[in-house]
């Protein structure tokens, strides 16, 4: 008796099982990938809404020092994405003898943040800009210029 072509019943559930394990595998590989790209695009994002905002207070020469301002992008720039800011203008560096006019060295702090599923996802933008001493500035008693403002907060990233 000739024996008939063709698989056995076990030889195509074995064949069923390996195709089976490597298409999760791949599925699970395509899901991570996905999910990274997400993240990594509402990253740009908020670098680029980050960087539009610093050039924005960079210019604005009537920026409060000592006082943190805030505010939330709108949702047609961040893709429907909850973010906002939160900056902080202070003065870095004054000279040793202060007088009016003379430059100091303000540095400005951005932190950005966006919603990210259920966490709150955050980095910090610091940027640093010349400025004329004022009178208010001359006659700060000598040791209050700079002080505890000059000194970079810890956990800041540059």
């Amino acid at each position: 008796m000739k024996r008939a072509q063709g698989f056995t019943l076990l030889e195509m559930i074995v064949a069923t099982t390996i195709m089976a394990v490597a298409i999760v595998g791949l599925i699970s590989g395509l899901s991570t990938t996905t999910h990274n790209a997400a993240r990594l695009r509402d990253y740009d994002r908020a670098v680029q809404l980050g960087r539009e905002r610093m050039n924005e207070l960079m210019l604005d020469l009537t920026l409060p020092h000592n006082t943190q301002i805030a505010g939330i992008f709108d949702p047609n720039q961040t893709g429907g994405i909850e973010s906002g800011w939160k900056a902080r203008l202070t003065t870095f560096e004054m000279p040793p003898a202060i007088r009016v006019n003379e430059a100091a060295l303000d540095r400005l702090e951005l932190e950005i943040w966006w919603k990210s599923g259920p966490t709150t996802r955050t980095f910090t933008l610091d940027a640093y800009r010349p400025r004329a001493i004022t009178q208010d500035d001359a006659a700060l008693p000598t040791g209050i210029q700079g002080g505890a403002a000059a000194q970079p907060q810890p956990g800041t990233r540059r």
